[in-house]
């Protein structure tokens, strides 16, 4: 989306709220791209991050599945010899 920095200045706050929804915001002089508008991107604090983290791990490790051990995961592949089946 193309707006002149003239038609900008009246919807100022609307093209705030698009940018920050992940709309292309350019602002134009004289009908020449001079600026986007781009959503500031937030910045996790480490206690945040260990958080998230701690939280994706619990997630992940409820829905893993017994199986195989990694370690025994090529047997299948190859003989007693080392060679491919």
């Amino acid at each position: 989306m193309e707006v002149s920095v003239a038609d900008a200045k009246a919807q100022l706050t609307e093209l705030v709220r698009l940018a920050e929804a992940g709309e292309h915001v350019v602002l134009t002089r004289h009908g020449r791209p001079a600026v986007t508008l781009v959503p500031v991107e937030r910045i996790v604090s480490p206690p945040e991050r260990r958080a998230l983290l701690e939280e994706l791990r619990r997630v992940a490790s409820a829905k893993a599945k017994p199986g195989m051990s990694a370690a025994r995961s090529q047997d299948d592949l190859y003989r007693e010899d080392g060679l491919p089946r």
